[in-house]
């Protein structure tokens, strides 16, 4: 990693031992205005090891639905206190999970005017553009290998490769892309796979609900039950003269089924 001159970040480490070095580091490089490039060694990118990719360009790969597929693994979320923050105080509107027939990955939390946005945990930005869909969407990749989306912002004040920590609000709420009305659309992926951000965390509280959480072949296996659940309902757009039973007859179901 390139050091502007005049900034020897070794200065400020010197002396009393330093418990989290690697945050230190990080802590002091954004202080003088360092972030990851292509010319750095892979090792400062978070869960590279896990990944084996650094891609700042496609928000996360829809191919890959076998990557974790054996043993359970236990992650340590949070090391102490400053480590978290909810991304925002407003109620679920949307919850993660099957909705009109597609799937639902992430939660959508309502904002309010003067509403902060604020990230989940301390990582590197691997994501920051525009999204027909998304509108202005930052992901952040944590050193856990999770990651975390944070979509529909109204303005993005980070760069991918820049460092971001618990609690930063380097972007601001809006209603880009494919929204109806201000929300947040927040996500909680592992190796590209959804997670349900209600298993982390208690939205009512905006507290984390362990500082550990176990992720497993079930925890994948769930998801993929619902997206094929959502996949195989019909929807039928009501017009004008269209009866129950005219409905029932056009999708081979019958009344009772179309009402319910």
């Amino acid at each position: 990693m390139a050091v502007p001159e005049g900034a020897d970040i070794y200065d400020e480490l010197n002396g009393e031992e330093v418990e989290n070095p690697t945050e230190e580091i990080n802590r002091v490089a954004n202080a003088v205005g360092l972030k990851w490039d292509v010319n750095d060694p892979l090792s400062h990118i978070p869960g590279y090891d896990m990944y084996c990719h650094w891609n700042t360009d496609a928000i996360f790969d829809r191919g890959n639905t076998s990557r974790f597929v054996h043993d359970t693994l236990c992650l340590r979320i949070v090391e102490s206190e400053c480590d978290q923050a909810m991304p925002c105080t407003g109620h679920v509107t949307s919850p993660f999970g099957p909705r009109r027939g597609r799937m639902h990955y992430g939660v959508d939390l309502k904002l309010q005017t003067g509403d902060p946005v604020v990230c989940a945990f301390p990582g590197m930005v691997r994501i920051s553009k525009y999204n027909k869909s998304f509108g202005n969407v930052v992901v952040v990749r944590h050193h856990n290998g999770l990651e975390t989306l944070y979509a529909h912002l109204s303005k993005r004040k980070v760069e991918p490769g820049q460092m971001v920590y618990a609690g930063d609000t380097p972007w601001a709420w809006g209603n880009t892309g494919r929204s109806r009305g201000s929300h947040l659309h927040f996500e909680v992926r592992f190796l590209d796979q959804p997670i349900d951000p209600t298993l982390l965390f208690d939205v009512e509280t905006g507290r984390l609900k362990s500082d550990n959480f176990e992720i497993h072949k079930g925890t994948f296996e769930s998801i993929a039950a619902a997206k094929a659940a959502a996949g195989s309902r019909k929807y039928h757009v009501v017009r004008s003269g269209d009866t129950l039973s005219a409905i029932a007859r056009r999708h081979g179901t019958t009344v009772g089924a179309t009402a319910a």
